[in-house]
This record gives C-alpha cells, structure tokens and sequence, in this order.
C-alpha cells in the first residue's frame, strides 16, 4: 500500500499560456514535493500537435479528447493514491472543469506575466512545436483563475525557484525540511 494512501490524492496543475515557464515550474514542484510529474503536452493527439506546429490555434473540439485523457491519467494516479503534478495550459475555466472532474482534489497553479514578457522568452525558445505567432491567441482565450477555483497565482517575473517557492508557500505545502532550505 503506498505511504499516501491515507490522504486524498491532490494534483497541481500548473498553468498558463505557453512560454510561461509551466514545464520548469511543475518539474521542480515534482521534485520538491516528491510527486509523479507529467507534461500535459504529451497527451496531445498527433493531429493536435501537427496543426499547432502548422501555426493553426486549436480550437475546442481539437482539446476535448486531450483535457479527457489528462483527467483520467489524474483519476488513475489518485487511484494508485499517488499525488501529482502535471502541466498543462488551461486556458479557459471549461478546461478546468473537466480536470476537476478527476478523482483526486485538482488545485491549479496560475502562472502569470504580462504578454510582452512571454513573447521575449517565446522568441529565444527553439525546438518546441508551438509557435511564438500563436502566443497572442492564447493570451485571447485565457480565462484567469476566478476567485471560486481552488488555485494560486503567481508571478513569472522572478527566477524558477522563487516561482516554486511562492507557489508552495501559497498552497500551504512547504514542510519543514523545505523551509530549511529555503
């Protein structure tokens, strides 16, 4: 039986428009809490990733399937009673909705920066299939979380560590042999 078994399974998702830093920010999350950590990307169908790399926005038919099997990869860990953290956009509180709708507590770690500050960073990144054209379209369809969601916000605008830092301490995770570190 997994030492966590007695306490409901969680699952940060960690969000935002692409270039906001969510793979870096979920993976040092994983490493600090010690939770299973996967890429939302990765859940992608073919067809979605080869009209992004096409510079076509997807719309909400093409993320349906792909937000599906992400709440159920969420449900299946919570069952095993693993925690996790996991990237993924979530643009808009529908999206968020049917992550909610897994079988663990979903909490949502927004990662915020003005557009502008993304779109430098978008510029330097090279070998991802998301184009720095289609930033302004997220940014047009990003639904900020709203004050009943259970998430965070937190500000990009400072390096990895203080980003991870200010999250855990937001939602409360920091443990004592964290706090040390810090």
């Amino acid at each position: 039986m997994p030492s966590n078994a007695s306490k409901p399974a969680l699952c940060l998702v960690v969000m935002g428009p692409s270039g906001t830093g969510k793979t870096t920010t979920a993976k040092l999350l994983s490493q600090r809490l010690g939770w299973k950590f996967a890429e939302a990307d990765e859940f992608h169908p073919k067809a979605n990733i080869d009209k992004m790399s096409a510079g076509i926005p997807l719309n909400d038919e093409d993320r349906a399937p792909w937000l599906a099997s992400i709440r159920d990869w969420i449900s299946d860990e919570a069952g095993m009673g693993e925690s996790t953290v996991i990237t993924c956009s979530a643009l808009k509180r529908r999206y968020r909705d049917i992550l909610r709708g897994a079988e663990a507590r979903v909490r949502f770690v927004e990662l915020d920066a003005p557009e502008g500050v993304i779109g430098d960073r978008l510029a330097l990144r090279k070998g991802h299939y998301m184009p720095p054209s289609l930033l302004a379209s997220q940014y047009a369809d990003f639904e900020p979380l709203e004050a009943d969601e259970d998430g965070i916000k937190v500000s990009v605008e400072q390096d990895p560590d203080g980003v991870v830092s200010e999250a855990l301490r937001q939602l409360e995770l920091l443990r004592p042999e964290m706090l040390r570190a810090l």
